[in-house]
């Protein structure tokens, strides 16, 4: 052993010296006072056989529970339960070979009942007294740090206010919190100073220069609230990961502050998701994604891999993007088998060649262009990547007899108004003409538009804010469904894990955002007054775009499937014959960039696509979505 290893294990070796040295004392003393008030009390060797044998089997039981994988300045609670067990255990050890050596001779039995108390107490106390004495000399050093006030004084705030003494940058001075039962409480040293709508009040009192919300399992209205009381302070405020975040990797303690994001105000609750069922679909199997390096197609790479898929293939035409994804799973699954493929996957042999390669269990179709206003005058370039590609895909996966290929869809398929929706809806109606009992099962999910995704409202509203505005909202009354980016590729597993052979799935998105609220909340967020700082300007509707969107048509049956927030519906009627006729037609025109029978073909093949919807719409009209109680079972 080298010195520098020594100096490093040097302080541990201290801690097992220190509770040898208290087994010691507590036998030694127990059988003392055991004998202290007799006549004539038994010689009482410094050291002894019996001694030996009692340090012997003590420190095999400290070793064996693992007394000392922690370090005294973060003692707690589990450490001190950890402390009883080894005495109770260390005990039963003790009597069992002192049986089978002395059978007990000389041994007190008024000591040995009352050893794994006092052992118990000599080991607790001291790491007790040095994990405060840490704690207080952190707090000390912390005084010319950021005065902080956290908000929460549950488990979060308590875990938050440890990780932030040690750390020795911030200085906590109180918690706020609403339970009636703490107040005037005082945890760690530190005083509950009121309720949360104190917050104005306190933070002016205290000085404090940062406020920091420590309730994780708030729910988007209650996170609006507490926002709001935070934003009259006038004080800087931050929160702490949620759960998800660390479960994903994006943090790995309390004191990872981030800012209130638009998620947690516009999120629904946690979508509970059978985790189950899904890592049984996905133990050990290949799966190959389209788009890998795209928003939805790197998070299902992450959350196919976090969920036991044995090898990934990414196929992504974007370099950057197929980089990045590649590397990122590399180092955060390092076990992972990995094939990248660079390349169209709309080209026949790009496909063949990645399914080759891959071998896949499931193949997830996420490639596709999704810009509403852009498309509407890129008609060629969106019929062969959201109609023509898919095509390719499903067909491709269905000679390599996949099992499962899923279609990332958008509501915007529903009613198209728009090209990508009209495209998208002949992507779903392509997967419907290609499935059937004996082959690869066809799935097709359906879910609105993604938070902070690329390209998405989200990242252009921040761009806009930080360049001093204006906020650019279309219509002051113009609607979306929301949802999260993991939360989408959540309902991609959770539906393709559910094994029917043809179906349409969407998720239960709540209710419809106005994006004027969006836009409102975004600006307050960054410290702005709307209207003041920050200006919204309203320019008027897009060319594709309409006021409120929809997940089902009318037809479509739709109803609950095992899990409660995922619905199916069933897919309407299509004549195959004559879909294979506008497909023939659409390719044909896409060859030749003839964008006249592009148009006229979509528009046949998809008839209830109706591009001047969006003008004759009224603009005091809103879509209400019923889900209706029936169910569906797998089938």
């Amino acid at each position: 052993m080298n010195a520098g290893t020594l100096w490093y294990r040097l302080p541990r070796i201290a801690v097992v010296l220190h509770d040898l040295a208290m087994v010691w004392l507590c036998w030694q003393g127990m059988h003392f006072l055991r004998y202290a008030f007799k006549p004539f009390p038994p010689e009482l060797p410094f050291f002894s056989d019996t001694v030996a044998m009692v340090l012997i089997a003590q420190g095999l039981v400290f070793w064996k529970v693992g007394l000392y994988r922690g370090l005294w300045r973060f003692a707690s609670t589990p450490d001190l339960v950890n402390i009883i067990k080894a005495s109770v255990l260390g005990l039963l050890a003790i009597v069992v070979g002192l049986f089978f050596y002395s059978r007990l001779q000389f041994v007190s039995r008024t000591a040995l009942l009352l050893y794994p108390a006092a052992l118990t107490f000599l080991l607790a106390i001291p790491r007790m007294l040095y994990s405060a004495w840490k704690e207080q000399a952190q707090r000390h050093l912390a005084k010319g740090a950021e005065r902080v006030l956290v908000l929460g004084a549950g488990r979060a705030g308590e875990a938050l206010v440890r990780d932030l003494l040690r750390m020795g940058h911030y200085d906590p001075v109180g918690f706020l919190d609403d339970s009636k039962a703490l107040k005037g409480a005082s945890i760690l040293g530190l005083p509950v100073l009121g309720c949360l709508s104190d917050v104005g009040r306190v933070a002016s009192e205290t000085g404090v220069k940062l406020l920091v919300i420590a309730m994780p399992s708030l729910n988007s209205a209650q996170m609006q609230s507490v926002v709001r009381m935070c934003e009259k302070t006038g004080v800087p405020f931050r929160t702490v990961p949620k759960l998800a975040d660390y479960l994903q990797g994006r943090a790995t303690t309390p004191a990872q502050l981030k800012e209130v994001s638009i998620e947690d105000l516009l999120g629904r609750s946690p979508r509970k998701a059978d985790w189950n069922k899904i890592q049984r679909w996905l133990d050990g199997a290949s799966v190959l994604v389209t788009g890998a390096g795209g928003s939805i197609g790197s998070e299902l790479c992450r959350q196919c891999a976090r969920h036991g898929a044995r090898k990934i293939t990414l196929l992504e035409i974007n370099e950057l993007a197929l980089l990045r994804i590649r590397g990122e799973l590399r180092r955060d699954f390092p076990s992972l088998e990995l094939v990248h493929v660079l390349g169209d996957c709309g080209d026949p042999a790009v496909i063949t060649y990645a399914l080759k390669q891959a071998k896949p269990n499931a193949v997830f179709h996420a490639a596709a262009y999704k810009q509403v206003p852009l498309l509407e005058g890129q008609l060629r370039e969106a019929v062969r990547n959201n109609v023509l590609a898919t095509e390719t895909v499903a067909r491709a996966s269905r000679v390599a007899n996949v099992e499962t290929f899923v279609l990332v869809s958008t509501d915007k398929a529903v009613d198209p108004v728009n090209v990508l929706g009209a495209t998208k809806r002949l992507g779903e109606m392509v997967c419907q003409m290609l499935a059937n009992t004996h082959s690869t099962r066809m799935v097709t999910v359906r879910f609105g538009n993604v938070l902070d995704s690329a390209g998405s409202v989200v990242p252009l509203f921040r761009e806009q804010i930080q360049n001093g505005g204006p906020v650019t909202v279309t219509d002051p009354e113009v609607t979306r469904y929301f949802m999260t980016i993991p939360e989408a590729c959540l309902l991609i597993l959770q539906a393709a894990s559910i094994g029917t052979q043809q179906a349409i799935y969407t998720l239960d998105m709540g209710e419809p955002v106005p994006i004027r609220v969006l836009a409102e909340q975004m600006i307050r967020l960054a410290g702005k007054e709307v209207g003041k700082d920050i200006q919204i300007e309203y320019v008027g509707l897009r060319p594709g775009e309409r006021l409120h969107e929809t997940l089902f048509y009318k037809d479509e049956h739709y109803g609950r499937t095992e899990f409660q927030e995922i619905f199916q519906a069933q897919p309407r009627e299509i004549s195959t014959p004559q879909l294979e006729r506008q497909l023939t037609v659409l390719r044909d025109a896409v060859n030749h960039y003839d964008l006249a029978i592009l148009d006229a073909a979509l528009q046949r093949a998809v008839p209830e696509f109706h591009p001047e919807s969006v003008r004759s719409e009224p603009r005091n009209t809103s879509t209400i979505m019923i889900f209706p109680a029936r169910s569906f079972k797998a089938a």
